[in-house]
């Protein structure tokens, strides 16, 4: 669907001002808008998790693990695909008000593509790159979007999700290298072109949701403060808008649909996608790419 066509239709969550704002801008900031009881229970499955992590050595399809990570004290910075490894954090992504929200913005028919918790740990937990997250995973439209939740309140010491607003509006930026490595980020020549002045960083108390577009420029900080910052992750689109890739963080419920009912025509947006390398041989992480220089070749 179109905005205007999505815009048409009456909102079941949001209202109509919020939706017009993601449009224009391409965010939305919905502070405490998760009840307490969902994000008690996404805590306790959290530090199940975590607790699971402690006999992780290294990295592998489940966990990136940070700096200094061990059994005693758990460094993360992901949890891959977190809705195949516990229960909660599907029924989360598929029956909370999460999906509705979601509705207001792609339309009624409404997909699921992937998920992970990024946990940015204290006292260093990894920055994230000025990224557009659509070239990882490039769709026929550009209706894909990514839902954060804040298990934790989070302020600007912990290295929230920062925005460039409007930027979904951009052009599609070159996410390889000069030697056609996947970097997973913008250019330094691409980033001196850029304003940063006018970002906007996505702080919020415990059950704010952070939504941005795929094609908008976002990225985080550093976490140098006392507290950690996990942050659940689920990634949508309209029913409408088909892969062209494979997906780099499979899950078991990858193109589900959750509200409304599966696509009979694709939506084709005529403006073209740039296409990440082939994850069939394996992905790693955002962090891999951009921080620990992981090499990937072209595509073909």
């Amino acid at each position: 669907m179109t905005p205007e066509q999505v815009l048409a239709l009456p909102p079941k969550v949001l209202s109509q001002k919020q939706r017009e704002f993601y449009f224009a801008e391409g965010y939305l900031l919905l502070e405490r808008i998760i009840p307490a009881d969902w994000i008690e229970r996404l805590r306790r499955t959290t530090d199940e998790m975590v607790e699971q992590s402690r006999s992780v050595a290294k990295s592998d399809k489940v966990w990136d693990l940070d700096v200094d990570h061990s059994p005693s004290k758990p460094r993360l910075r992901r949890l891959s695909s977190p809705n195949d490894h516990h229960p909660v954090y599907w029924e989360y992504a598929s029956r909370s008000l999460v999906p509705d929200i979601i509705a207001d913005l792609v339309g009624p028919d409404v997909k699921f593509h992937h998920s992970k918790l990024n946990f940015k740990s204290s006292k260093g937990g990894a920055e994230v790159k000025w990224h557009q997250d659509i070239s990882f995973w490039p769709h026929t439209n550009y209706s894909p979007l990514t839902v954060g939740t804040y298990l934790y309140d989070c302020g600007r010491e912990q290295g929230p999700v920062g925005v460039l607003p409007g930027s979904h509006r951009w052009k599609i930026y070159d996410q390889y290298d000069k030697d056609d490595n996947w970097t997973g980020c913008l250019s330094d020549a691409d980033l001196a072109a850029i304003d940063f002045s006018k970002a906007v960083w996505l702080d919020g108390p415990a059950g704010s949701i952070t939504i941005h577009n795929c094609r908008t420029l976002h990225g985080s900080a550093a976490n140098n403060s006392e507290l950690e910052r996990p942050l659940l992750l689920n990634v949508y689109s309209s029913a409408d808008a088909m892969p062209y890739t494979e997906n780099p963080l499979y899950s078991k419920y990858d193109q589900a649909i959750v509200r409304g009912k599966r696509a009979r025509w694709a939506h084709v947006d005529p403006d073209p996608c740039l296409i990440p390398p082939d994850w069939a041989g394996g992905y790693q992480s955002i962090f891999a790419y951009q921080l620990d220089g992981k090499k990937s070749a072209a595509a073909e």
